[in-house]
């Protein structure tokens, strides 16, 4: 029971094939205790009925804005009251206008650029914030990149920025987090059919050249990327901060 103990929020759960909930299954499997927070009063239902389902008793479901400070700053307040200390969090938070995912990426507009950065970058750098004086000493952050961040990537155009720009603030804020003995860490998972990668133009097109060349011969789901997610938030990873790990079977290296 690697998380015996300890206690971490998830956010971005959207439906039973999110990378987050795969990553909360986990972390429920490991003996972590888990929290939640959300957009909206249906996705607040969404995850009480998928906890249900799989016998998991978090300890809140909060819906929170993240592109709002007062709600950020509320959200942070309640979950203080709840956990007088708590054990990380995973950042699963990424958006863009539909429009701004194919075609030119110069295309997009000051408005859509503002958008995906606002909602895929800075709320960590917020969550970070409001959250660090109630996280405790070797407490750990984890969030969702992707290739796009290295790569030009066929239709991911403004996400490939946003993604470079949370890749740099793991590594800030792993930097100025060290002293509270508080690890940052970003996965990079490999094309994976879910809810929020249906918006990208094309991208059955994507995850097939994606698994023609994986090198290890298998598909990356949810349930593989929230192995390492599990490392990450658990005591095996002390050592590691400021990291970017590729779980794509390879195909980083190659593609």
């Amino acid at each position: 029971m690697l998380l015996s103990g300890k206690r971490f929020l998830i956010s971005g759960v959207a439906n039973h094939w999110s990378i987050a909930w795969g990553a909360a299954k986990a972390i429920a499997s490991e003996g972590g205790e888990l929290g939640f927070i959300c957009l909206g009063d249906r996705a607040k239902l969404n995850i009480a009925d998928l906890c249900k389902v799989h016998e998991i008793n978090p300890a809140f479901i909060i819906a929170c804005d993240v592109a709002s400070d007062e709600q950020l700053e509320a959200m942070a307040r309640e979950v203080g009251d709840i956990w007088k200390g708590f054990d990380g969090f995973l950042h699963s938070l990424a958006h863009a206008k539909k429009e701004n995912l194919q075609g030119k990426y110069y295309s997009v507009s000051r408005e859509g650029f503002a958008h995906a950065l606002d909602i895929s970058v800075y709320s960590l750098t917020a969550m970070v914030r409001l959250f660090q004086p109630i996280m405790r000493e070797g407490a750990s952050v984890v969030t969702l990149s992707y290739l796009g961040a290295e790569r030009a990537v066929e239709n991911y155009n403004i996400m490939g920025v946003a993604k470079a720009a949370l890749e740099a603030s793991v590594r800030y804020l792993a930097r100025d987090l060290g002293e509270y003995r508080i690890r940052v860490n970003a996965v990079s998972p490999g094309a994976i059919k879910t809810l929020s990668a249906r918006g990208i133009s094309d991208f059955n097109s994507l995850l097939d050249y994606f698994n023609s060349r994986v090198l290890l011969g298998e598909d990356v789901n949810p349930e593989s990327v929230a192995g390492t997610i599990v490392y990450l938030l658990s005591d095996l990873s002390r050592p590691v901060t400021g990291e970017v790990i590729h779980v794509d079977a390879g195909f980083h290296i190659v593609a």
